[in-house]
């Protein structure tokens, strides 16, 4: 089983509500989110010290991301993919824009 989530309308507030967690907002056609994906997937495959934190990816060109995408005003300002939010408790704490383990780990070490 991936440890990378695929989240959704239906399961959103519940995954940014985590104590740790980390999105990648994605679209279908952009091939940086599938190489970022694919670098992400490998990392969470070998990882086992950021075991409590849940790292999911949203694809924002799929339907049913309404009440996400009012929710957070913020992603009318987000012009590159992919790009990562790491929250904690529900808060945004950090964002980041393209891929990159060192520049998440960076950032998850910091939390």
């Amino acid at each position: 089983m991936s440890r990378l989530e695929t989240i959704d309308g239906t399961n959103w507030k519940d995954f940014v509500a985590a104590p740790k967690a980390v999105l990648m907002l994605s679209k279908t056609d952009c091939e940086k989110c599938a190489a970022w994906t694919e670098e992400l997937s490998a990392f969470l495959e070998e990882d086992r010290e950021y075991a409590e934190v849940r790292f999911g990816k949203m694809v924002l060109n799929q339907p049913g991301l309404i009440d996400f995408k009012k929710a957070n005003s913020w992603l009318a300002d987000v012009d590159v993919l992919p790009f990562n939010v790491i929250y904690v408790s529900g808060e945004r704490v950090k964002s980041f824009a393209g891929g990159g383990l060192d520049r998440l780990i960076n950032r998850l070490a910091r939390l």
